[in-house]
C-alpha cells in the first residue's frame, strides 16, 4: 500500500502583488518570509515558522482567494483514486501534481 501525509498548507491570493500578500500573511502568522528559486519564485514565498516541519507558503492565483492542502504520496495516481473514492474530484493535472 502506498503511503502519503499532510505535506503543506497553502495560502492562494488572487493577486498581482505577491510580496504584498506574503508580507500579510508572515505578519498575521509571525513567520519570516523566503523566496524560492527559479520559476517557482515568480509565483510563491515560502513562511517559514520556529516549527520548521510545518510547510506553509503563499501563492499568487488568478482564481478566488482560497486556502488548500498539499498531500504528498510515494504514489500520486494510488493516493488519488483513494481520494476520489472518498468522494474528491480532480480537476486538474499541473506539473506532477493532481488538482483536486
Amino acid at each position: 500500500m502506498h503511503k502519503s501525509k499532510l505535506a503543506g498548507f497553502i495560502i492562494d491570493c488572487k493577486t498581482t502583488d505577491l510580496k504584498g500578500a506574503a508580507e500579510f500573511w508572515s505578519a498575521a502568522l509571525g513567520m519570516e518570509m523566503r523566496g524560492l528559486a527559479g520559476e517557482e519564485g515568480d509565483k510563491y514565498i515560502r513562511l517559514v515558522g520556529q516549527r520548521e516541519p510545518l510547510h506553509i507558503e503563499v501563492q499568487m492565483v488568478d482564481h478566488d482567494s482560497r486556502g488548500h492542502l498539499d498531500i504528498g504520496a510515494d504514489d500520486i495516481e494510488s493516493e488519488a483514486d483513494r481520494l476520489e473514492r472518498l468522494g474528491a474530484k480532480r480537476v486538474a493535472k499541473v506539473h506532477g501534481w493532481i488538482v483536486m
